[in-house]
């Protein structure tokens, strides 16, 4: 490799640390959000689970990672693993 090579490459990692960076913060403020809403839920005796409004993020996110050149079988499995943590999380706050 040459300089200029390096330099893109540094570069282009650079902007990858950013966006990494980015989606911790990003996910840190959904798990804050998402913890008031098991709070909410364990107080009203609400189910930790809605599986009706799952289907609908899912189908919904599916669709904008087509718009974005995302994969959608990757976006649905990485919004499952969040999902799935979050009822976890819920869960725990209900006492189960």
């Amino acid at each position: 490799m040459n300089e200029t090579t390096d330099q893109q490459l540094a570069a282009f990692r650079k902007s990858i640390d950013n966006i990494d960076a980015a989606l911790i913060h990003i996910l840190a403020e959904r798990f804050r959000i998402t913890q008031a809403v098991g709070e909410y839920k364990a107080k009203n005796r609400l189910p930790p689970a809605d599986p009706a409004r799952e289907t609908k993020q899912i189908a919904r996110l599916r669709a904008l990672a087509v718009e974005a050149d995302l994969d959608p079988e990757f976006s649905e499995a990485l919004l499952r693993f969040i999902i799935d943590e979050v009822i976890r999380h819920h869960r725990k706050a209900r006492g189960d």
